[in-house]
């Protein structure tokens, strides 16, 4: 067998269910990042006009159970409360791609895995530089890490791009590792005074949640009071409580057992995604992009070295660590590039990257917590995002009349049996080469 064939494709053809499985998470992404992308635009507008008084009044308003430690603003009910749904949609597809995905097995794990940990070290090594010679707080180190997947999936269909399945993927497998250590930042970095008996309880929760799995055990009258009671005991704990939603979709089963149609974190998923993505995400961006964009707060974007750091870390960290990561990870190991594609669409696939929305914003919010710097730290987020994806846009663009034959060539059912005819075909096509069934 020549090296050629002994080496598997990058970016090749998706086996049928990842692709299947991909397309499904990625239909509901994309229209959330619609409805995220008109939430913002509505913070932006509404936070610049005449009734910005009205904005703030209902953003700061408070409500909740005191005696339960929960009175919180309205604002912070959506950064600790719906977020943690958005974050359990995250640690169930985290568990879905370690299990049956493409993070399965090393092989296939270690490209998308040294890419998106080179995206995540070069953005905070540049944001502490710039920091550094300015004289800045290294505090919002980690704001310019993560990728927002709806947010650049809302870009790509406003450009009506026919991305190839493969790189659409490569995408999602991104931002899901992205997603993980934004996750474990958030709770080793932003971890508040511990309160050890409400943590021991959360932990308590978080075991009987496990066991209430492994017996197989059914019915939303047992996980919807548990999961707000671990979310509950997990704030007033001290840990964000987002990292609630993660544990919990960690725990869900992702396996099949006979006779069952849907495993039951694909189950929760099918539910809860559509939730995450038109209803928590939308509101949280509601209530967190809303910041003045006047002449001197732009200029202070571009002047003081904490947004300024975010901007450089979001647009060329990004690009620069999601790209040399992913050839430098090609280069030393078995993996070549498919032959149908070229490193410039890896190249835009980095830039787009460069948008980091929901995550950032929460994370500028707990880096800086008050003051100017955090209303900067927002307004660098939101333009670093718009200028991520207009360079994605002039690069995907260019490659679009490649993209759409490939997505053509990948969805052609011309026997209408439900499955596309290069899944039928001896080897594939499209690049896929000889090997890529086995991968």
């Amino acid at each position: 067998m020549s090296d050629v064939r002994s080496r598997s494709y990058f970016l090749g053809l998706l086996p049928l269910p990842e692709r299947q499985a991909v397309a499904r998470a990625l239909r509901t992404e994309t229209v959330g990042g619609l409805v995220l992308l008109a939430a913002a635009v509505v913070a932006l507008v509404w936070a610049n006009s005449p009734w910005s008084g009205v904005y703030e009044e209902i953003r700061d308003f408070h409500f909740g159970i005191p005696a339960l430690g929960l009175d919180l603003s309205v604002g912070h009910w959506t950064a600790d409360g719906l977020l943690a749904v958005f974050f359990l949609v995250a640690g169930i597809e985290l568990k879905r791609e370690l299990v049956v995905g493409e993070l399965r097995t090393p092989a296939t794990a270690a490209l998308p895995v040294i890419a998106a940990v080179c995206g995540m070290a070069v953005p905070a090594a540049l944001y502490a530089a710039t920091a550094s010679a300015g004289g800045g707080s290294l505090e919002g180190w980690a704001v310019p890490m993560a990728t927002d997947i709806a947010f650049a999936l809302a870009v790509l269909a406003v450009l009506s791009t026919h991305l190839p399945a493969a790189l659409r993927a490569f995408l999602l497998t991104l931002a899901v590792v992205d997603d993980l250590g934004a996750i474990l930042i958030i709770a080793v970095f932003f971890t508040s005074d511990l309160n050890l008996w409400a943590m021991a309880g959360a932990v308590a929760g978080l075991v009987f949640f496990h066991l209430l799995q492994r017996a197989r055990v059914r019915g939303w009258w047992w996980y919807v009071p548990l999961a707000v009671t671990i979310w509950a005991l997990m704030y007033n704990g001290g840990v964000h409580a987002t990292v609630a939603g993660v544990a919990m979709g960690l725990i869900l089963r992702t396996t099949r057992d006979a006779g069952e149609k849907e495993s039951p974190a694909a189950r929760v998923a099918h539910l809860v995604h559509p939730v995450s993505a038109g209803v928590a995400v939308p509101l949280f961006a509601l209530f967190a992009a809303g910041v003045s964009i006047t002449g001197a707060a732009l200029g202070e974007v571009f002047s003081s070295p904490e947004p300024l750091g975010v901007v450089i870390g979001l647009v060329a960290g990004k690009t620069l660590g999601i790209f040399a990561g992913t050839y430098l990870a090609a280069r030393f190991t078995r993996a070549r590039l498919n032959p149908d594609l070229a490193w410039a669409d890896v190249l835009g696939l980095s830039v787009l990257a460069g948008i980091g929305f929901t995550v950032a914003l929460l994370i500028g919010e707990l880096a800086f917590p008050d003051g100017q710097t955090a209303e900067h730290v927002k307004a660098a987020v939101l333009i670093a995002s718009v200028l991520a994806a207009l360079l994605a846009a002039a690069l995907l663009r260019r490659r679009n009349t490649i993209y759409r034959r490939l997505y053509e060539a990948e969805n052609l059912d011309a026997d209408a049996d439900g499955i596309p005819d290069i899944y039928q075909q001896p080897h594939g096509a499209v690049g896929t080469g000889p090997d890529r069934q086995d991968t």
